[in-house]
């Protein structure tokens, strides 16, 4: 059975006190229709970006509770597809960005979809790569905006949270309140410009629960590689914070010492670049999974 969340049962905030929308048992599917970045207020280049809510912005679909979820569980979030509508939207806006400061006047492009294209002009079409901006669980404590990423998620804006990925999320309330949001077409790894092609759509996941997984931090899988997600206002400290993460798991599964964990993750591993222009700033570290093959995993 499939279960279906409307985009219109949205939160703009990320809490423990957020009343779930629908309740299901682990192993379900489901459906979350999702409003863009700009809850669907901009529809045509006209409209100034200067008149946007900025309180009412990331809005996310949700939350949802799944049964069994308790904190120090993890929430295992399987992306089966991302289905992206027509057309997306992109801003330049002053102060925003690492270029902000050379924007004089905010600007809105409205970007058509056309044959798995996004139309940026005339002259330039881009191969579609449809992903989640905004995905995530009630945080330990507080409310946390949408637009914020953290330990528990959030605005991470990492583009290899897409279709065929499996994201893995800490449990720090009961239900875990998975809620997402912020579809991008296609986004570059930083988003230097805060948009990318901000598109509305629906996403359809697969959630378990698994139990003394302990995780403290996101935790992302694809065909190729294992990911660490963090987030921190300073990027070393995000940096290190993934890296540290990544260590331990190696550690771990390929039962190495610390030394040689971390010579591996120097010559095999990657550090990448999710976003730098949140509140926090996000990173990965990347690491192939044909080394836990190597040895049987």
């Amino acid at each position: 059975m499939e279960y279906h969340i409307e985009k219109e049962k949205c939160i703009y905030n990320m809490s423990a006190n957020n009343r779930p929308v629908l309740m299901v048992p682990s192993g379900s599917t489901v459906r979350f229709e999702t409003c863009d970045c700009f809850a669907d207020r901009v529809q045509d280049a006209d409209r100034g970006i200067e008149s946007i809510d900025w309180e009412h912005i990331n809005p996310v679909t949700g939350p949802l509770y799944v049964e069994g979820a308790r904190p120090g569980d993890v929430l295992r979030v399987e992306i089966l597809d991302i289905i992206i509508n027509d057309h997306g939207v992109m801003a330049a806006i002053p102060g925003s960005g690492l270029l902000g400061e050379g924007i004089e006047k905010a600007e809105v492009k409205i970007v058509p979809i056309e044959n798995g294209l996004a139309v940026f002009n005339n002259s330039i079409k881009l191969p579609i790569s449809p992903m989640i901006g905004v995905i995530g669980v009630a945080p330990e404590s507080g409310s946390i905006p949408c637009g914020c990423p953290g330990s528990h998620g959030g605005n991470m804006d990492n583009t290899r949270i897409k279709k065929g990925a499996i994201l893995y999320l800490p449990v720090f309330t009961e239900g875990a309140l998975l809620a997402m949001g912020d579809l991008h077409a296609c986004m570059g790894d930083g988003e230097i410009m805060v948009t990318g092609v901000e598109i509305s759509g629906s996403v359809d996941v697969k959630v378990d629960v698994l139990n003394g997984m302990g995780l403290k931090n996101p935790m992302l899988e694809d065909d190729e590689y294992i990911y660490t997600i963090a987030s921190s206002e300073n990027l070393f400290k995000a940096v290190k914070t993934a890296t540290k993460d990544m260590h331990e798991l190696v550690m771990k599964l390929l039962g190495l010492s610390f030394n040689e964990a971390g010579m591996l993750l120097s010559a095999a591993g990657n550090v990448q670049v999710c976003q730098v222009v949140d509140p926090m700033m996000t990173v990965r570290f990347a690491m192939p999974k044909v080394l836990l093959k190597q040895i049987g995993e």
